[in-house]
Protein backbone atom coordinates (compact mmCIF):
# COMPACT_ATOMS: atom_id res chain seq x y z
CA UNK A 1 0.00 0.00 0.00
CA UNK A 2 2.74 2.54 0.68
CA UNK A 3 4.86 2.11 -2.20
CA UNK A 4 1.66 2.27 -4.56
CA UNK A 5 0.79 5.74 -2.82
CA UNK A 6 4.79 6.42 -3.28
CA UNK A 7 4.54 5.71 -6.40
CA UNK A 8 1.38 7.65 -7.11
CA UNK A 9 2.84 10.46 -5.73
CA UNK A 10 5.99 10.09 -7.78
CA UNK A 11 4.37 9.78 -11.43
CA UNK A 12 2.27 13.25 -10.17
CA UNK A 13 5.63 15.14 -9.74
CA UNK A 14 6.82 13.65 -12.93
CA UNK A 15 3.72 14.96 -14.90
CA UNK A 16 3.56 18.43 -13.41
CA UNK A 17 7.23 18.97 -14.02
CA UNK A 18 6.55 17.74 -16.94
CA UNK A 19 4.08 20.45 -17.86
CA UNK A 20 6.28 23.04 -16.47
CA UNK A 21 8.66 22.05 -19.46
CA UNK A 22 5.81 21.99 -21.81
CA UNK A 23 4.70 25.28 -20.92
CA UNK A 24 8.56 26.63 -20.98
CA UNK A 25 9.14 25.16 -24.58
CA UNK A 26 6.24 27.34 -26.09
CA UNK A 27 9.31 30.21 -26.75
CA UNK A 28 10.90 27.39 -28.66
CA UNK A 29 8.29 25.79 -30.78
CA UNK A 30 8.63 25.93 -34.85
CA UNK A 31 6.12 28.13 -36.99
CA UNK A 32 3.43 26.44 -38.52
CA UNK A 33 1.85 27.21 -42.03
CA UNK A 34 -1.46 27.81 -42.14
CA UNK A 35 -2.24 24.65 -43.57
CA UNK A 36 -0.21 22.65 -41.05
CA UNK A 37 -1.77 24.57 -38.00
CA UNK A 38 -5.33 23.02 -39.61
CA UNK A 39 -3.52 19.48 -38.63
CA UNK A 40 -2.74 20.66 -34.89
CA UNK A 41 -5.65 22.29 -34.10
CA UNK A 42 -7.89 19.05 -35.61
CA UNK A 43 -5.54 16.73 -33.21
CA UNK A 44 -5.83 18.49 -30.20
CA UNK A 45 -10.10 18.67 -30.64
CA UNK A 46 -10.61 15.12 -31.76
CA UNK A 47 -7.01 13.58 -31.50
CA UNK A 48 -6.92 12.56 -35.20
CA UNK A 49 -6.44 13.76 -38.16
CA UNK A 50 -7.27 12.31 -42.05
CA UNK A 51 -5.44 13.46 -44.94
CA UNK A 52 -3.66 12.01 -47.87
CA UNK A 53 0.23 11.87 -48.99
CA UNK A 54 -0.75 13.77 -52.03
CA UNK A 55 -2.58 16.44 -49.87
CA UNK A 56 0.61 16.52 -47.89
CA UNK A 57 3.05 17.01 -50.29
CA UNK A 58 5.89 15.88 -48.88
CA UNK A 59 9.26 15.58 -51.02
CA UNK A 60 10.23 12.38 -50.50
CA UNK A 61 6.91 10.47 -50.61
CA UNK A 62 7.27 8.87 -53.75
CA UNK A 63 10.61 7.24 -52.44
CA UNK A 64 9.38 5.88 -49.79
CA UNK A 65 5.66 4.25 -51.94
CA UNK A 66 8.13 2.49 -53.82
CA UNK A 67 9.91 1.12 -50.77
CA UNK A 68 7.12 0.00 -49.10
CA UNK A 69 5.82 -1.76 -52.49
CA UNK A 70 9.38 -3.50 -52.43
CA UNK A 71 9.29 -4.20 -48.77
CA UNK A 72 5.86 -5.58 -49.25
CA UNK A 73 6.46 -8.13 -51.72
CA UNK A 74 9.48 -9.02 -49.92
CA UNK A 75 7.49 -10.19 -46.80
CA UNK A 76 7.48 -13.89 -45.81
CA UNK A 77 4.52 -16.01 -46.26
CA UNK A 78 3.18 -15.98 -43.07
CA UNK A 79 1.44 -19.15 -43.14
CA UNK A 80 -1.41 -18.50 -40.58
CA UNK A 81 -4.11 -20.20 -42.58
CA UNK A 82 -4.71 -22.60 -39.44
CA UNK A 83 -4.50 -19.98 -36.77
CA UNK A 84 -8.04 -19.10 -34.91
CA UNK A 85 -5.78 -15.40 -33.93
CA UNK A 86 -3.92 -14.51 -36.86
CA UNK A 87 -1.24 -11.37 -35.52
CA UNK A 88 0.10 -9.18 -37.47
CA UNK A 89 3.28 -9.61 -39.51
CA UNK A 90 5.57 -7.04 -39.15
CA UNK A 91 8.70 -5.91 -40.04
CA UNK A 92 10.67 -2.52 -38.80
CA UNK A 93 11.68 -0.77 -41.79
CA UNK A 94 13.49 2.31 -39.69
CA UNK A 95 16.85 1.70 -40.89
CA UNK A 96 16.04 1.74 -44.59
CA UNK A 97 16.51 5.32 -45.80
CA UNK A 98 13.30 5.98 -48.12
CA UNK A 99 11.50 5.69 -45.06
CA UNK A 100 13.33 7.60 -42.56
CA UNK A 101 13.85 10.08 -44.80
CA UNK A 102 9.83 10.82 -44.62
CA UNK A 103 9.33 10.11 -41.27
CA UNK A 104 11.95 12.98 -40.54
CA UNK A 105 10.69 15.71 -42.69
CA UNK A 106 11.09 19.04 -40.86
CA UNK A 107 7.62 20.23 -41.85
CA UNK A 108 6.15 16.70 -40.71
CA UNK A 109 8.25 16.94 -37.33
CA UNK A 110 7.53 20.74 -36.65
CA UNK A 111 3.38 19.62 -36.58
CA UNK A 112 3.98 16.80 -34.27
CA UNK A 113 7.02 19.20 -32.00
CA UNK A 114 3.85 21.65 -31.61
CA UNK A 115 1.47 19.52 -30.84
CA UNK A 116 3.63 17.13 -28.28
CA UNK A 117 4.88 20.50 -27.08
CA UNK A 118 8.12 19.06 -26.05
CA UNK A 119 11.58 18.64 -28.02
CA UNK A 120 10.62 15.60 -30.06
CA UNK A 121 12.19 12.15 -30.89
CA UNK A 122 10.93 9.23 -34.08
CA UNK A 123 11.75 6.40 -32.48
CA UNK A 124 11.26 4.59 -36.44
CA UNK A 125 8.63 2.88 -38.32
CA UNK A 126 7.06 -0.39 -39.01
CA UNK A 127 5.34 -1.97 -41.97
CA UNK A 128 2.58 -4.07 -41.17
CA UNK A 129 0.16 -6.54 -42.76
CA UNK A 130 -3.07 -7.06 -40.34
CA UNK A 131 -4.80 -10.77 -41.74
CA UNK A 132 -8.44 -11.30 -41.61
CA UNK A 133 -10.52 -11.99 -38.19
CA UNK A 134 -13.51 -12.96 -37.01
CA UNK A 135 -13.23 -11.77 -33.19
CA UNK A 136 -11.59 -9.04 -31.51
CA UNK A 137 -7.79 -9.74 -30.08
CA UNK A 138 -4.78 -7.53 -29.50
CA UNK A 139 -4.55 -4.36 -31.25
CA UNK A 140 -8.52 -4.87 -32.53
CA UNK A 141 -9.36 -4.59 -29.15
CA UNK A 142 -10.07 -0.09 -28.31
CA UNK A 143 -7.05 0.32 -25.95
CA UNK A 144 -4.72 3.47 -25.67
CA UNK A 145 -0.95 3.37 -26.35
CA UNK A 146 1.52 3.86 -23.28
CA UNK A 147 4.69 5.15 -24.48
CA UNK A 148 4.35 8.60 -23.19
CA UNK A 149 2.01 11.13 -22.04
CA UNK A 150 1.59 12.62 -25.99
CA UNK A 151 2.47 10.78 -28.63
CA UNK A 152 2.03 10.39 -32.41
CA UNK A 153 1.41 7.95 -34.56
CA UNK A 154 0.99 8.49 -38.59
CA UNK A 155 -0.23 5.46 -40.21
CA UNK A 156 -0.24 5.72 -44.17
CA UNK A 157 -2.47 2.98 -45.65
CA UNK A 158 -0.78 0.96 -48.64
CA UNK A 159 -3.79 -0.52 -50.23
CA UNK A 160 -7.52 0.64 -50.56
CA UNK A 161 -9.28 0.52 -46.81
CA UNK A 162 -12.73 -0.83 -47.08
CA UNK A 163 -15.40 -1.59 -44.27
CA UNK A 164 -13.77 -5.21 -45.41
CA UNK A 165 -10.24 -4.58 -44.63
CA UNK A 166 -10.72 -3.15 -41.23
CA UNK A 167 -10.29 0.73 -40.97
CA UNK A 168 -8.78 2.62 -38.49
CA UNK A 169 -11.42 3.49 -35.99
CA UNK A 170 -11.42 6.00 -32.70
CA UNK A 171 -13.57 7.42 -30.12
CA UNK A 172 -13.08 11.53 -30.74
CA UNK A 173 -11.78 13.32 -28.14
CA UNK A 174 -14.50 15.72 -27.75
CA UNK A 175 -16.77 12.82 -26.42
CA UNK A 176 -13.82 12.12 -23.33
CA UNK A 177 -12.85 14.98 -21.80
CA UNK A 178 -10.01 14.10 -19.32
CA UNK A 179 -12.15 13.57 -16.44
CA UNK A 180 -15.52 13.94 -18.01
CA UNK A 181 -18.05 10.92 -16.98
CA UNK A 182 -17.25 9.17 -20.25
CA UNK A 183 -14.00 8.72 -19.84
CA UNK A 184 -13.62 7.49 -16.12
CA UNK A 185 -16.05 4.96 -17.50
CA UNK A 186 -14.12 3.94 -20.41
CA UNK A 187 -10.43 3.87 -18.55
CA UNK A 188 -11.90 1.92 -15.66
CA UNK A 189 -12.92 -0.38 -18.11
CA UNK A 190 -9.84 -0.67 -19.72
CA UNK A 191 -7.89 -0.54 -16.23
CA UNK A 192 -9.99 -3.51 -15.27
CA UNK A 193 -8.92 -5.25 -18.60
CA UNK A 194 -4.98 -4.33 -17.57
CA UNK A 195 -4.56 -2.14 -20.35
CA UNK A 196 -4.99 -5.07 -22.71
CA UNK A 197 -8.26 -3.69 -24.35
CA UNK A 198 -12.43 -3.86 -24.30
CA UNK A 199 -14.59 -5.05 -26.67
CA UNK A 200 -17.24 -3.31 -28.98
CA UNK A 201 -19.69 -4.08 -26.64
CA UNK A 202 -18.00 -2.56 -23.56
CA UNK A 203 -17.43 0.79 -25.73
CA UNK A 204 -21.44 0.83 -26.59
CA UNK A 205 -22.34 1.04 -23.55
CA UNK A 206 -20.56 3.98 -22.88
CA UNK A 207 -20.27 5.73 -26.44
CA UNK A 208 -23.05 4.54 -29.23
CA UNK A 209 -21.53 2.92 -31.96
CA UNK A 210 -22.75 5.93 -33.81
CA UNK A 211 -20.37 8.36 -32.68
CA UNK A 212 -17.15 5.88 -33.34
CA UNK A 213 -15.79 7.49 -36.24
CA UNK A 214 -14.41 4.92 -39.13
CA UNK A 215 -11.37 6.09 -41.36
CA UNK A 216 -11.47 4.07 -44.54
CA UNK A 217 -9.83 5.75 -47.26
CA UNK A 218 -7.89 4.73 -50.43
CA UNK A 219 -3.86 3.46 -50.48
CA UNK A 220 -2.09 7.03 -49.57
CA UNK A 221 -4.49 7.95 -46.81
CA UNK A 222 -2.65 9.36 -43.50
CA UNK A 223 -3.85 9.35 -40.29
CA UNK A 224 -2.03 11.49 -37.20
CA UNK A 225 -3.15 10.13 -34.40
CA UNK A 226 -2.54 10.77 -30.74
CA UNK A 227 -2.50 7.12 -29.43
CA UNK A 228 -2.23 7.41 -25.76
CA UNK A 229 -5.26 10.07 -25.16
CA UNK A 230 -7.48 8.64 -28.05
CA UNK A 231 -9.29 5.64 -27.73
CA UNK A 232 -8.67 3.20 -31.05
CA UNK A 233 -8.45 0.03 -32.58
CA UNK A 234 -8.49 -1.30 -35.98
CA UNK A 235 -11.66 -2.86 -36.94
CA UNK A 236 -12.52 -7.04 -37.52
CA UNK A 237 -11.79 -7.56 -41.23
CA UNK A 238 -12.12 -9.94 -43.94
CA UNK A 239 -9.29 -9.01 -46.50
CA UNK A 240 -5.45 -8.19 -45.20
CA UNK A 241 -4.80 -4.89 -44.84
CA UNK A 242 -1.21 -3.48 -45.25
CA UNK A 243 0.03 -0.26 -43.28
CA UNK A 244 3.05 1.73 -42.19
CA UNK A 245 3.32 2.99 -38.61
CA UNK A 246 5.57 6.03 -37.80
CA UNK A 247 5.84 6.78 -33.76
CA UNK A 248 7.37 9.78 -32.04
CA UNK A 249 7.07 10.77 -28.80
CA UNK A 250 8.51 13.55 -26.54
CA UNK A 251 12.37 13.40 -26.14
CA UNK A 252 12.97 11.39 -23.14
CA UNK A 253 9.48 9.66 -23.24
CA UNK A 254 8.19 8.61 -20.27
CA UNK A 255 8.36 4.85 -21.01
CA UNK A 256 11.60 4.23 -23.69
CA UNK A 257 11.22 0.99 -22.84
CA UNK A 258 7.94 0.64 -24.71
CA UNK A 259 10.07 2.85 -27.96
CA UNK A 260 12.68 0.24 -28.64
CA UNK A 261 10.47 -1.96 -30.55
CA UNK A 262 10.76 0.66 -33.50
CA UNK A 263 14.36 -0.52 -33.64
CA UNK A 264 15.84 -3.31 -31.86
CA UNK A 265 15.48 -7.13 -33.31
CA UNK A 266 11.65 -7.57 -31.65
CA UNK A 267 10.17 -7.89 -35.57
CA UNK A 268 12.65 -8.32 -38.24
CA UNK A 269 14.54 -5.90 -39.28
CA UNK A 270 14.17 -5.07 -42.97
CA UNK A 271 18.03 -3.43 -42.85
CA UNK A 272 19.51 -6.50 -42.58
CA UNK A 273 17.61 -8.57 -44.43
CA UNK A 274 18.89 -6.65 -47.48
CA UNK A 275 22.35 -6.50 -46.25
CA UNK A 276 22.11 -10.19 -46.20
CA UNK A 277 21.17 -10.11 -49.64
CA UNK A 278 23.40 -8.13 -50.75
CA UNK A 279 26.11 -10.16 -49.25
CA UNK A 280 25.08 -13.27 -51.13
Amino acid sequence: MLNTIKNKLSAIHSDFACEVERWQHIKNLPSLEKRDRIILDTLKKEGVYVTTLADLGLSSTQNLLQAAKHQLSQMQNANNEHLEQKWPQIYTVTGLPEFYTWGTEQRLLSIIENYIGLPIKFHGVHLRKDFPSNNQFGTLLWHSDAEDRRLIKVFVYLNDVEEKTGPFQYIPRSLTPTFSWNYFQLYYKLWQSSYMGIDDEQVKAVIPKSAWKSCPGPAGTVIFVDTKNTLHHGTVRTEDRSTLFFCYTANPPERPDLCTQYWDDTYIRADLLELEKNSV
